[in-house]
């Protein structure tokens, strides 16, 4: 958890808040088969890319999505800490599993 104070079903609520939009479900979904460049994920979602930004830029601050540099581009994958460890398409939310199947 991220704080001291907080309980477990407020960490629970503060991820599951955050993942209660489509779009973001989509992106940790496409990045479970390995990382992505934002036009790589626009491609398959769809969207503006300033509100795909937006959605990259929630998600890494609620610490579901590393962004690493790629010469000029940025290269997004699921952060250490959710990636799924077998073949189950779940990502590990620390207090439950999301299941994308």
């Amino acid at each position: 958890m991220n704080k001291k104070s907080e309980s477990p079903q407020s960490y629970c609520v503060s991820k599951l808040k955050v993942l209660a939009d489509i779009t973001r479900l989509a992106v940790l979904e496409i990045l479970m088969e390995g990382p992505k460049h934002v036009g790589e994920l626009n491609a398959v979602i769809g969207v503006e890319q300033t509100l795909l930004s937006h959605h990259l830029k929630v998600l890494r601050q609620e610490g579901f999505v590393e962004a690493t540099r790629d010469g000029k581009a940025v290269l997004y994958s699921l952060a250490s800490a959710v990636r799924p460890t077998n073949a189950v398409r779940a990502i590990d939310l620390g207090c439950c599993l999301l299941s994308f199947d």
